[in-house]
């Protein structure tokens, strides 16, 4: 089973998630997600005005595919990565921009929505936002113990009967 490359929790998500609401806010987007590479949704914000979104999940996994393929393009073309993408249509604009090397921020909004200021917002969140994962990364795995595997097979036993 693929697991996501990081995880968020606690204080290290708490802060992610203020970081997200704060770009909502002040640049007027619908969404904000922060996904990994893998596809994963680590965090998300939505405006309160906001349609229903689109599921989640999928689009995170069709940002993290796509921006593997995008990768490969740039790597054909002698750079290493493009580190944003942008899709627009009609009325609406699809935003990603990379978060140091392990998640991408993705910003969904319409037409009202200037790009130029997009951009300059999301440059300030991803400096905040890179340390934190970068904290979460350096965190060493936590080890479960056989007395970790007897406790939750007891609960188990208990609950389940």
């Amino acid at each position: 089973m693929i697991e996501p490359s990081l995880a968020l929790y606690g204080e290290a998500f708490a802060r992610v998630d203020q970081h997200l609401e704060e770009l909502l806010g002040v640049t007027g987007v619908r969404y904000c997600l922060l996904v990994d590479r893998k596809g994963f949704v680590l965090s998300h914000k939505e405006a309160l005005w906001a349609p229903r979104p689109p599921a989640l999940d999928s689009v995170a996994t069709l940002v993290a595919s796509n921006a593997a393929a995008t990768t490969a393009l740039a790597n054909m073309l002698g750079e290493a990565t493009f580190a944003e993408q942008t899709h627009q249509g009609e009325n609406g604009t699809l935003y990603v921009e990379s978060v140091g090397s392990d998640a991408l921020l993705t910003l969904i909004f319409d037409s009202s929505v200037a790009l130029g200021k997009v951009k300059v917002y999301a440059r300030k969140t991803i400096g905040k936002l890179e340390p934190i994962l970068q904290e979460v990364s350096d965190l060493p795995e936590p080890e479960l113990g056989a007395d970790f595997s007897q406790g939750a097979a007891a609960l188990l036993d208990d609950l389940l009967g």
